[in-house]
């Protein structure tokens, strides 16, 4: 196995997709963040569901937002002048934002499919408390699950030079680990949101809506839950493929004897990492737009609906 991977050299011009994607994304992430992070924090009066699960997403894209300009570093210079556990870390940022963001996003759309399927349950089981457990949770379980990072990097170059930034060793490509991390990192958070997102869509157009003001507003709520859905997948379904197709690749199962396709691979995969980063640009653009939008209607219709999405107006 090694051999092949040996004689394959694998180059990937990481320098020129970074800086078009990473530039970009850390020049209108930061602020757009930092700006929901103060309105979620200080403007917003009442500590509903969606406020708690949107500001533990802002701060989880900040995250990996603070990475960026290490890695464009690394990737023009080639050197990192920092200790080993410091690019660890660096790079488990990259995990704690993607795996944070997908959990985050999984447990809005479980929040507002209890709130629009099941309003007599969500009574019991939906609550800023409860929210706020929830989002716990969801940190501890990401940065115990990132620990592994820091014992999955290959030994540094032959000149003592370290090695940053997804050079992981053969051994972080273990047949259970990749099961684990494709199911429950990502197959398993996309089947609950891709049930929750049409069950919702379904329950909204069957309402019998008689005012035109109303209907504007179910039409709001159907176009937030499709961009959601859109965006969830857009960002991080190629990643995981990525991960599937490389994983392939570490065992010989396909590429054995093409460079080409092993380089092939490789390019998708560092694309698809580039484009799950542009998620924290796509989450600020929408808390944007969820309140440019209801604001735009005036907000005096359908409150209980709106608060599922949104900013409800009388908190603010």
């Amino acid at each position: 196995m090694n051999s092949t991977q040996n004689v394959c050299q694998v180059a990937v011009n990481e320098e020129i997709i970074q800086l078009v994607v990473y530039i970009p994304t850390f020049i209108l992430g930061v602020p757009f963040n930092l700006i929901a992070l103060f309105f979620f924090w200080f403007k917003i009066k009442r500590r509903t569901e969606s406020v708690i699960y949107m500001s533990n997403l802002a701060l989880a894209d900040i995250l990996l937002l603070l990475s960026l300009p290490f890695k464009m570093y690394y990737s023009s210079s080639r050197k990192w002048p920092f200790h080993m556990a410091f690019c660890s870390f660096v790079e488990s940022l990259y995990f704690v934002n993607m795996y944070g963001s997908i959990f985050f996003i999984s447990a809005i759309s479980v929040d507002r499919y209890l709130a629009i399927i099941h309003p007599l349950r969500a009574r019991v089981y939906r609550s800023p408390r409860n929210s706020g457990l929830v989002c716990l949770a969801i940190w501890m379980f990401i940065w115990l699950g990132s620990i592994p990072i820091y014992n999955f990097h290959d030994s540094p170059g032959s000149n003592g030079s370290i090695i940053c930034f997804h050079k992981f060793s053969d051994k972080s490509w273990n047949f259970w680990l990749i099961a684990y991390v494709e199911f429950f990192g990502f197959v398993t958070p996309l089947a609950i949101v891709v049930f929750c997102s049409f069950s919702i869509i379904r329950k909204l157009l069957q309402k019998q809506i008689p005012v035109a003001r109303e209907h504007q507003t179910v039409d709001s709520c159907v176009r937030i839950v499709t961009a959601n859905l859109v965006v969830f997948i857009f960002c991080f379904a190629p990643t995981h493929l990525g991960i599937l197709l490389q994983f392939l690749v570490r065992r010989d199962i396909i590429g054995e004897h093409l460079c080409s396709t092993r380089q092939n691979i490789s390019l998708f995969i560092q694309t698809a990492m580039c484009l799950a980063n542009v998620n924290c640009c796509l989450d600020a653009i929408c808390y944007y737009f969820i309140a440019k939008e209801f604001r735009d209607q005036g907000l005096r219709t359908r409150k209980s609906l709106l608060s599922v999405f949104t900013l409800n107006e009388t908190s603010v």
